[in-house]
């Protein structure tokens, strides 16, 4: 818990409901301890898409579709969504939860590893204006070079569960010792994006931790 419960009770409690096909699936997740979004990080992600209202959309990591679900409830009239993931058992899940939704037409999911996933849509000079990282907690730094190159300038990457319940900022021999390299490598992967000129990126202590990066345009 990266702010006290009860404060974190008061501001859940603030959020309206969501539609009924969304909070099925969001309670079927939960009963079957499928991590999904927050409802902080609903709350940010609901309000970014109202406010940047981006027609195309990629979202690394769907697990059983919960987030892409909720965000093509809330993205633009005509928008599309791509979605990535590789776990077999959650790919059957999704494509059944994804099948159902409101906006099934304008969904795609692409099965596979991530990376050789992002590496097919750069080489084919994809773009997505919007990108939601939620994937493999490990693999974040991998990920970041292809991300890039899909992100055109004044894109915004967004990146969830990056302060570790808080134990960020904890020395990596007080994290158990299988934890460690996670801890390691979410450490690198913050660092680096709030030192990357490419970038500009706020760290915001929302749901388990989030990060905003837009990128930025070249200097002449």
């Amino acid at each position: 818990m990266i702010i006290s419960e009860r404060l974190s009770e008061y501001l859940k409690a603030l959020e309206c409901d969501l539609p009924e096909y969304l909070d099925r699936l969001e309670q079927q997740a939960l009963m079957d301890e499928v991590p999904i979004i927050r409802k902080e990080a609903q709350a940010l992600l609901r309000f970014l898409l109202c406010l940047l209202k981006p027609e195309r959309i990629l979202e690394v990591g769907c697990a059983v579709g919960f987030s892409a679900a909720f965000m093509s409830e809330y993205m633009p009239e005509g928008a599309t969504l791509t979605t990535i993931e590789k776990v077999e058992q959650r790919i059957r899940e999704a494509r059944k939860n994804l099948a159902g939704i409101p906006r099934a037409g304008q969904v795609t999911l692409l099965c596979g590893d991530a990376k050789e996933v992002l590496q097919e849509l750069s080489a084919k000079g994809e773009t997505y204006p919007f990108i939601f990282m939620d994937a493999a907690k490990g693999q974040y730094m991998n990920f970041l070079p292809y991300l890039l190159e899909l992100l055109p300038e004044g894109g915004l990457l967004i990146t969830d569960n990056v302060l570790q319940e808080g134990t960020i900022v904890e020395s990596k021999y007080t994290i158990p010792r299988r934890e460690r390299t996670i801890h390691m490598r979410m450490r690198e992967y913050v660092y680096t994006l709030k030192h990357m000129e490419e970038l500009e990126t706020v760290v915001l202590p929302v749901g388990d931790g989030m990060t905003l990066s837009v990128k930025k345009g070249m200097k002449r």
